[in-house]
């Protein structure tokens, strides 16, 4: 298994520690990582996780801009400014800084959602909230009507 899948929530510990899923750390090792990438979701109270991979993704696309332009350098806040390494420790923690707990709104616990090449981290209830407008989307598309409308 090399995807990040499935869900799970973790307790953040007296330091500001939680583990990771042993099922994300089966592919974090897997995949080589020595160390995680964070960086805040755009649209969500989340932040995505991966290894250097994602940056990757983000600093590919940003070269296929012009780096004169507005959107070039948005793009670069957005990936390089609004990102941050997260430290495994060897016990497969991570440590919620005021980075992720500012933009997430985490306090007691974590919810992980694996997004196949990378994973989510969420303050639970957030989470919970997104999965159910995610669900009502899919059964609208499923349906062939739109937001608001009700299938005949």
């Amino acid at each position: 298994m090399d995807r990040f899948l499935s869900s799970a929530v973790n307790k953040v510990d007296a330091k500001g520690r939680v583990s990771v899923p042993a099922h994300f750390r089966a592919v974090v090792q897997k995949r080589g990582y020595s160390e995680l990438y964070g960086l805040r979701c755009l649209d969500r109270p989340a932040m995505d996780v991966g290894g250097l991979d994602l940056l990757d993704r983000y600093e590919q696309r940003i070269a296929q801009e012009d780096p004169f332009l507005q959107t070039a350098d948005d793009m670069s806040f957005f990936c390089h400014g609004d990102g941050a390494f997260l430290k495994l420790d060897q016990d497969g923690r991570i440590t919620m800084t005021d980075f992720i707990r500012e933009h997430t709104g985490i306090a007691a616990e974590v919810a992980f959602v694996g997004r196949g090449n990378f994973f989510q981290i969420w303050e639970p209830g957030r989470l919970t909230a997104y999965g159910a407008e995610a669900r009502a989307r899919l059964l609208q598309l499923r349906q062939g009507t739109k937001p608001g409308e009700r299938p005949e």
